[in-house]
């Protein structure tokens, strides 16, 4: 297996994505709700890509495009073309929908809980299994978890004010986490005091 798992910013990312059917405009959303600039290359727009900053162009501009473009996505059934955009955008990141190993981007499926992103990769082998799994990871991701994600998070910044050594900041948010007090406040919902207690364990450290 010769791929690597990677997050890639998007926001001001330029997208061409070559099609505008049903895994173009899922694509397209994916990078819209990210910050990209997409443009796509086809024959219509839904209406929501268009509320969302969309540009629709004609496919007599793949040139321009891929030229245009940092990221250019490959999701169209016109096999020629797709041929052609792919080798000249052989110097871009290149997502191919249609023959995934023959780019070196691939989207993987993924979803949200609270502000967590998680991603599931097959390797290519099971797009069904991949959809299965997102549902056993869902079911035992709970709303508990995402809130000591949120403490955790607010400690590390406080950590940080005072504490320069990295290890000794990983050694407390250790402790914090073991915290009962605080896991008590994380199961009734007492977000504000669990911080507050947070707060006056940091000051107290030696």
């Amino acid at each position: 297996m010769d791929w690597t798992s990677l997050y890639l910013k998007t926001s001001n990312l330029n997208v061409f994505i070559l099609g505008t059917g049903e895994v173009a405009t899922r694509r397209a959303n994916k990078f819209l709700d990210h910050g990209a600039n997409v443009k796509l290359a086809g024959n219509s727009l839904s209406k929501e890509l268009e509320s969302k900053g969309a540009v629709l162009r004609p496919l007599d501009d793949v040139d321009e495009l891929v030229e245009w473009s940092d990221l250019v996505v490959i999701a169209s059934g016109d096999e020629e073309l797709s041929d052609h955009v792919s080798k000249i955008a052989r110097d871009k990141l290149v997502n191919r929908a249609d023959l995934p190993y023959e780019g070196n981007v691939i989207v993987p499926t993924s979803f949200n809980i609270g502000e967590i992103e998680i991603s599931i990769f097959t390797n290519g082998k099971s797009p069904l299994m991949a959809r299965q799994l997102r549902k056993k990871i869902q079911s035992v991701i709970t709303d508990e978890d995402i809130l000591e994600i949120e403490l955790q998070d607010y400690a590390r910044s406080i950590l940080k004010e005072s504490i320069d050594d990295q290890k000794e900041r990983r050694n407390y948010l250790y402790k914090i986490f073991e915290d009962e007090k605080i896991n008590e406040f994380i199961k009734s919902n007492q977000i504000d005091e669990a911080k507050s207690y947070i707060d006056n364990l940091i000051r107290g450290l030696p």
